[in-house]
C-alpha cells in the first residue's frame, strides 16, 4: 500500500468547503492516456472521464465534514448518499463520480473526482487484502490551453491528516499517470 498526502495534489481540496469559481466547462468529456509503471513493467490504456456538472457546494461540505469529523467510514457513507455527477471508465469497468472539487492552482485548474467504488485493483501483489479500498480518486490539472495531466488511484481510501489535510492510501504501489487534452467546443 502506498500512502500519499492528498496534496497528491489536493490536501485542502477534499476538505475545503468555500465557494469555487467555475473554470471548467461542463459537461466535461476527456479521453486520457493512462500509464502505470511498476518495476520494468509499463501498462498503457485509455481512461474516459465524463463530468456532467460540478457537485453542489452543500453536498461537498457535508461529505468533506464527514471525513474531517468522522473519518473514512463516515466519508464513504456520506459519499454513497450523493447523486452521481459523471463517470470514470476503462475498457473493462465504469464507476460513478460522486464528488468533485475544482480549485485554481496558479493559471491552471485542479479538478478532483472521487467515486464510491474501486475502478480496478492493479498491482504486483494480487494477494493483498482489498477490503477498505473502496474509492477511485482522480486528480487532474487542466491548463488554460487545455492540456490535462493528473493521477488516478483505481482503489484507495482517504483519512484526515494530523495537520488538517487529507492522506490518500492506495492499494497499488504506484499511481496511474494521466495525460490528455480538453476537446475544443
Amino acid at each position: 500500500m502506498r500512502r500519499v498526502v492528498l496534496a497528491f495534489s489536493a490536501a485542502a481540496v477534499v476538505l475545503a468547503t468555500g465557494s469555487m469559481s467555475a473554470a471548467v466547462q461542463y459537461p466535461l468529456s476527456l479521453t486520457l492516456d493512462a500509464v502505470m509503471k511498476s518495476g520494468v513493467t509499463t501498462i498503457s490504456s485509455k481512461i474516459t472521464v465524463q463530468v456532467d456538472r460540478a457537485m453542489d457546494d452543500s453536498r461537498r461540505t457535508r461529505v468533506s465534514d464527514a471525513l474531517k469529523f468522522g473519518g473514512y467510514q463516515n466519508f464513504y457513507n456520506a459519499l454513497r448518499g450523493v447523486p452521481s455527477v459523471g463517470s470514470i471508465q476503462t475498457q473493462n469497468g465504469k464507476v460513478d463520480v460522486r464528488y468533485t472539487r475544482e480549485d485554481q492552482d496558479g493559471t491552471a485548474t485542479r479538478l478532483v473526482l472521487v467515486s464510491d467504488q474501486p475502478l480496478f485493483y492493479l498491482g504486483a501483489d494480487s494477494s493483498k487484502k482489498k477490503v477498505g479500498f473502496e474509492l477511485t480518486v482522480v486528480n487532474l490539472r487542466i491548463e488554460p490551453q487545455g492540456a490535462v495531466t493528473g493521477q488516478l488511484s483505481g482503489a484507495a481510501r482517504v483519512r484526515p491528516a494530523p495537520d488538517g489535510g487529507v492522506l490518500l492510501d492506495t492499494w497499488a504501489e504506484e499511481l496511474v499517470e494521466l495525460k490528455g487534452q480538453v476537446g475544443k467546443p
